[in-house]
């Protein structure tokens, strides 16, 4: 049977491919055909995998007057690998004051600016809060261009709720410091979510272990979205224990999940309203202990109702 002259490309993989190729192009020209309007542009980059960069963030980074960025030789290199040759200024914790000017003033000549970070969304534990904040208060736009973001991506695969969570950065590198910190953070009813050097990663844990509780779930991510990424789940006594002893690399996230509500009982409540009964209203003591407690209003009022009349 002779061999068909078109090869791979007749295959229904091929088409398909080809197929999506042209649609690509298609969105991408349409996208570079959009006018660029005056403002600054936050965009974000990829935390690893380059493909990872999104279509409407080249289009901006090919088309805006300016790019703002931490460190120019990092996001060069970056730049040039979709073929984009851009005017790079740095901005970064160091010249944030000396440059906030000089960027306004690039606002306030009508030019599109653009801000990346080494890597992920800017501003996330990153420079340019103050910037964002100047020309939003004088009247420029400010647009996002949403993409990766590492706490994120490990929130999304980490299994811990994902219904409230909060940011915490970088916890203080000193112990001390450190546990204080942690310990605000420790009764707070949501999945947290840190930043975290390698050379800290084991004694941070080993600090979580023991100001949240070694039992609460907890999550660690390394090098997400690159070659060796990695993601260990467990019990913060239990990682804490796993990661003693190794020698940890690359760019790490830690979570931890939300403290486990302890069950409160009839008579826990009971007890509490007798105090609170002798002193203020059926309703304002079943407000008191129903805070104090951490459980719903109506079963505390339901209960002081019930307590009330036994009394009676």
């Amino acid at each position: 049977m002779a061999k068909n002259r078109q090869g791979c490309k007749d295959q229904p993989g091929a088409r398909d491919t080809e197929a999506l190729r042209r649609h690509l192009l298609a969105r991408f020209d349409d996208a570079l055909s959009q006018p660029l309007r005056p403002g600054l542009y936050v965009v974000a980059t990829p935390i690893g995998n380059l493909a990872d960069l999104t279509l409407r963030a080249i289009t901006v980074l090919a088309r805006v007057d300016i790019v703002y960025c931490e460190d120019t030789r990092h996001s060069r290199r970056l730049l040039e690998q979709y073929g984009l040759s851009r005017d790079l200024r740095s901005f970064h914790e160091h010249n944030e004051e000396r440059e906030l000017p000089r960027v306004l003033g690039e606002l306030a000549a009508q030019k599109s600016v653009a801000l990346i970070s080494d890597a992920g969304t800017p501003l996330v534990s990153d420079p340019g809060f103050k910037l964002v904040r100047e020309a939003a208060a004088q009247g420029y736009n400010v647009i996002s261009i949403p993409g990766p973001s590492a706490p994120i991506a490990a929130l999304a695969c980490s299994g811990l709720p994902t219904d409230r969570f909060l940011f915490a950065g970088f916890l203080p590198p000193k112990s001390s410091a450190r546990r204080a910190s942690l310990a605000e953070l420790a009764k707070v009813s949501a999945t947290l979510a840190f930043f975290e050097a390698p050379s800290r990663v084991a004694e941070t844990l080993v600090d979580m272990a023991d100001v949240l509780g070694p039992d609460r779930d907890a999550v660690i991510a390394r090098e997400l979205t690159k070659l060796h990424e990695e993601i260990r789940r467990g019990r913060l006594g239990e990682l804490a224990a796993k990661v003693a002893n190794g020698e940890l690399r690359g760019e790490f996230v830690v979570l931890v999940g939300p403290p486990v509500a302890a069950e409160i009982s009839d008579e826990q409540i009971l007890a509490q309203l007798e105090a609170a009964l002798a002193r203020m209203s059926v309703r304002d003591a079943s407000r008191e202990v129903a805070e104090a407690l951490g459980v719903p209003r109506t079963r505390v009022y339901d209960l002081a109702l019930k307590l009330k009349r036994g009394a009676q």
